[in-house]
């Protein structure tokens, strides 16, 4: 089955949603196609997952072209009581995920830490 990704079995640490606003936080144009390859998750997923995140406030998009544009608020709090009764931003959440190209090459940049500006 072309174009499906390979099933997971098992649990995992992250959810879809959390693993998506980071490939956007990491890509702000990226392809809906591109997105699900980096998660493993089919495209109609991945469609559904950003529908929610817009639906909710913390994702919007602005077509450009033939594609689009996403812009995260990073200000908004994470929905999970535990963690919204800690304050916790989507900020906080992405500077956990999101890593820029120099960390991805190597090591060497680790004084570099991202800023998330999503």
């Amino acid at each position: 089955m072309d174009g499906v990704p390979e099933s997971h079995n098992g649990w995992t640490f992250l959810t879809n949603h959390a693993r998506v606003l980071a490939a956007i936080a990491d890509n702000q144009t990226a392809r809906i196609r591109d997105i699900a390859a980096r998660c493993r998750l089919t495209e109609r997923a991945v469609q559904k997952i950003i529908a929610d995140l817009e639906q909710d406030g913390y994702l919007s998009h602005t077509r450009e072209g033939r594609g689009n544009t996403y812009r995260i608020d990073p200000t908004r709090i994470l929905r999970h009581p535990a963690e919204a009764g800690l304050g916790l931003t989507v900020a906080s959440l992405l500077s956990l995920l999101v890593q820029d190209e120099a960390h991805r090459v190597g090591p060497s940049a680790e004084h570099d830490r991202p800023h998330t500006t999503a």
